[in-house]
Parts: structure tokens; C-alpha cells; sequence
């Protein structure tokens, strides 16, 4: 059955819904792992760094931790799955390198790219929302299999710049960032408590439930399901 929206803008969860979270998991998060200490080391004026370092610091209570420390911390962290934003900035700042020299390549499922061109090229506005960093979303969304994909998203938006993903005022901020009405915008994720957000703040909002998908089991509550992209209809009406 398909799902029907009169929408001017959809905004895109990640890990789960256009993309594998096996593969974050598999291929992304030890590529990170592996090269924190170097990041930490050759990078370490880089102001980026120097503020994830100055927010790692200061959610462990050590003002004085050296590198090895931080390393520890943001190991930790990965191994928790903890969306923790300096781990995420440091990663995204890796990712991008590793994206540029061509170690990486992202993944999207199938049916994703297609819709998103079909979606764009209707005027509906595509914007990402991910707790990965901006620059980790602007990397996976630049070197797809498809090639650049950026030139059909208008925006990125983690959880540093809107804020926590399970919180109403987070998609109140993209909202009031975009210029769009709230029920004018779709949100599109696996996970319930994201889905919960949106609709609080006033967008609609549907569940992607992918196979093999960590919250495939546990479903989206009450929300509107979708398998896969082809089976939701985007449209943006001009009157």
C-alpha cells in the first residue's frame, strides 16, 4: 500500500532508512577507531578538533586529559553506540578524509537514490537529519555509489546545530531554520522515539522498516510504515 504526502520539503534520517546501519558499524566505525590517534595528533590545532577535544573533556570532568584519554573516551563511546556530538565531529572529520582519498564509498539501499531524484525533481526540498556530523553527511552524501549526490539536498542538520534527535524543539529549530511550515515537512527514519519528536513538533512523520535493520522488530509504534522508499508518494501542490 502506498503512502500519500502533499509535502514541501522531506527530511532524511540516515542509518536505517537510506542507508545500512551495517555498514556504519562495519565499515565506518572502525575506519574511525583506527585513526583517532592520528586525527588527535596531526590535527590537534585544527579548531574542529580543538573543540571536540574542549566537549570531550568536559563530559568526562577531566579539564586536563591528554590525547590518550580522549582516545579512550571516544573508544568507549563507539563501543557503547553513544551518539555522543564530539565523537561525532571527530568522526566526520575522518570520514571526510577518508571519502577524499577514496578508502570510502557509502552505501544507500536501492530504492532510495531513484525517489530522492523523483522527489526532487517535483520541487519538494530534500534535507538530511542525522546524528552523524554535518560534515560526515556531506562525505557520504558527496561520494555515493551514484556519484555526488549533493545538488539535491538543500540542507544538513545534526545534533549539534538542531539538537537532540529525540526531542520536539530539535524539528521546531529545523522548521523554523528551513522557513517551512511544520506540517509541510516529512520526516523519514527507523526509530520510534525520532518519529515521536517530529509528530510532537507538529510534521508527519513515517517509519522505514527495513529487514535485518536493528529496530525492525521492535516497529514504529503508531506511526505510518514504509518498506521502502517507492512505496511513499511525495508531492508538492503550488496552490
Amino acid at each position: 500500500m502506498s503512502l500519500y504526502y502533499d509535502v514541501d520539503a522531506v527530511v532524511l534520517d540516515i542509518e536505517g532508512t537510506t542507508s545500512a546501519t551495517g555498514f556504519v558499524v562495519d565499515v565506518l566505525y572502525p575506519y574511525s577507531r583506527s585513526r583517532f590517534a592520528a586525527l588527535l595528533t596531526e590535527r590537534s590545532e585544527d579548531p574542529e578538533v580543538v573543540r571536540a577535544v574542549a566537549q570531550v573533556r568536559e563530559e568526562i570532568g577531566e579539564p586536563d586529559a591528554d590525547a590518550v584519554r580522549v582516545e579512550k573516551a571516544l573508544n568507549a563511546w563507539l563501543d557503547e553506540d553513544r551518539k555522543a556530538t564530539p565523537l561525532k565531529t571527530l568522526q566526520g572529520l575522518i570520514w571526510s578524509e577518508g571519502f577524499a582519498r577514496g578508502d570510502l564509498v557509502s552505501h544507500f539501499y536501492d530504492d532510495v537514490v531513484p525517489e530522492l531524484r523523483a522527489w526532487h525533481a517535483v520541487g519538494v526540498r530534500l534535507y538530511v537529519y542525522s546524528s552523524g556530523s554535518v560534515a560526515a553527511q556531506r562525505a557520504w552524501f558527496t561520494n555515493s555509489p551514484a556519484g555526488d549526490l549533493t545538488s539535491l539536498v538543500s540542507g544538513l542538520y545534526d545534533t549539534e546545530n538542531a539538537g537532540p534527535k529525540q526531542e520536539a524543539e530539535s524539528y521546531r529549530r529545523i522548521a523554523s531554520a528551513t522557513g517551512i511550515a511544520p506540517g509541510r515537512l516529512l520526516f523519514l527514519s527507523d526509530r520510534p522515539g525520532e518519529l515521536d519528536a517530529a509528530r510532537e513538533a507538529g510534521w508527519h512523520a513515517v517509519g522505514i522498516r527495513r529487514p535485518g535493520e536493528p529496530y525492525f522488530e521492535q516497529g514504529v509504534g503508531d506511526h505510518a510504515a514504509a518498506a521502502t522508499f517507492d512505496e511513499i508518494i511525495v508531492s508538492r501542490s503550488t496552490s
